[in-house]
């Protein structure tokens, strides 16, 4: 067994908690996420089986869909409900208009501090692990981009964003500074990611539907299916052979990420670099 499986996680456990869910539940240990969700988060979390594992990575990088709540007036060391409430401070009334300005000024490029608790690491150590001990360090600011922000419901002081994000974005910051820009605190109340790439809730499973379905594997998507890249065929038995065992052969394609066929029979992603084939991490 090896694809990907999108999962609708709920809410109350971690990433990991799925992961281990899922190696019980299918019976294997080579399983990993692509992009971690909070306990208070719900939604798509894409998973990788066996060798695709190693596309992981591919899969992290791709933009994000969330839906977010939030709350005025009040901020925690978590940047949401979850954390210790450190500080409150009252606000001028803003009209739905006035926010949907504000919030158009985050869109783009953006430079964004992560939340303390978070899974990066400085000097070796998880922030998380730091900020449980009552460790605050300087976080060096990063560049995300926000290709979208949409107000669903605002009612002066609690509202709903959706919002379309590059990889390691955090919400809870993005949130957090806008609080920030209207002069108040503001807190993220609930997260929903809905979509990772093209990957949304509508073809993702529960953790009990996987469990029922476990010996059909419906929920398993191919490698093949999942990556749209362009397809490329190689019949010649020498450049079958070479790509195959991970060795580069001749092609004459334009350079980027393929599907590679050979008689309309998978063999694997590949790379084309200056006209030269080779199997591209799946391989």
């Amino acid at each position: 067994m090896e694809g990907i499986i999108v999962i609708n996680k709920p809410k109350g456990i971690t990433s990991f908690d799925v992961i281990k869910r899922l190696r019980k539940i299918l019976k294997i240990k080579k399983i990993g996420h692509t992009g971690t969700l909070d306990p208070l988060a719900t939604g798509v979390l894409v998973v990788c089986v066996e060798k695709a594992t190693k596309l992981a990575q591919d899969i992290e990088g791709y933009e994000k869909e969330y839906i977010a709540d939030f709350e005025l007036g009040y901020r925690t060391d978590s940047y949401d409900i979850e954390g210790k409430i450190l500080e409150k401070k009252e606000f001028e009334p803003i009209d739905y208009g006035h926010f949907e300005e504000i919030l158009k000024k985050f869109i783009g490029k953006i430079e964004q501090v992560p939340p303390m608790f978070s899974a990066i690491k400085m000097d070796g150590k998880k922030l998380y692990e730091l900020a449980r001990q009552g460790i605050e360090v300087e976080r060096k600011s990063r560049e995300v981009f926000i290709k979208k922000i949409e107000l669903l419901k605002f009612d002066g002081r609690k509202g709903k964003i959706r919002c379309l994000v590059s990889k390691g974005t955090y919400i809870r910051s993005l949130i957090y500074d806008i609080g920030e820009r209207i002069g108040t605190f503001a807190t993220m109340t609930e997260l929903k990611r809905t979509k990772v790439g093209n990957e949304g809730l509508k073809n993702s499973y529960t953790l009990e539907e996987i469990e029922k379905e476990s010996e059909k594997k419906e929920f398993l998507i191919s490698v093949e299916k999942y990556f749209n890249f362009p397809k490329i065929e190689i019949n010649d038995s020498k450049n079958i052979t070479l790509f195959k065992n991970g060795q580069r052969c001749k092609v004459k394609k334009e350079d980027g990420k393929y599907r590679v066929y050979s008689s309309e029979s998978f063999l694997g992603l590949g790379e084309i670099k200056t006209g030269l084939l080779k199997g591209y991490k799946y391989y």
